[in-house]
């Protein structure tokens, strides 16, 4: 794992359940993502979620952002989200893995 996103995502207040219900079940999609090597969503307070996802390359990453879970994300946005999500590339300084 070398690079990384980091994406933050502000739902509206009635919108927050369904929100976690689309991470929750996004989890799978992660999974059938090859270039995928980590995909981790959170909740960090009543309308604030995340993902947190890890590739080997930018291949990777990039089909990653041009697949499913991005498409959702982003056909929500208008309806579901009170800003449009922050996505932000990072890459990796160290990692510890089980």
């Amino acid at each position: 794992m070398k690079i990384g996103l980091l994406a933050y995502i502000e739902a509206k207040p009635e919108h927050a359940d369904e929100i976690e219900a689309m991470l929750r079940g996004a989890l799978e999609l992660a999974e059938n993502e090859p270039g995928t090597v980590t995909w981790y969503s959170f909740r960090q307070n009543a309308t604030t979620f995340g993902v947190f996802d890890t590739f080997d390359d930018e291949q990777g990453r990039q089909s990653h952002l041009e697949g499913k879970i991005a498409a959702a994300l982003m056909d929500s946005a208008e309806t579901m989200l009170s800003s449009a999500p922050v996505i932000t590339k990072v890459d990796l300084l160290g990692a510890k893995t089980a």
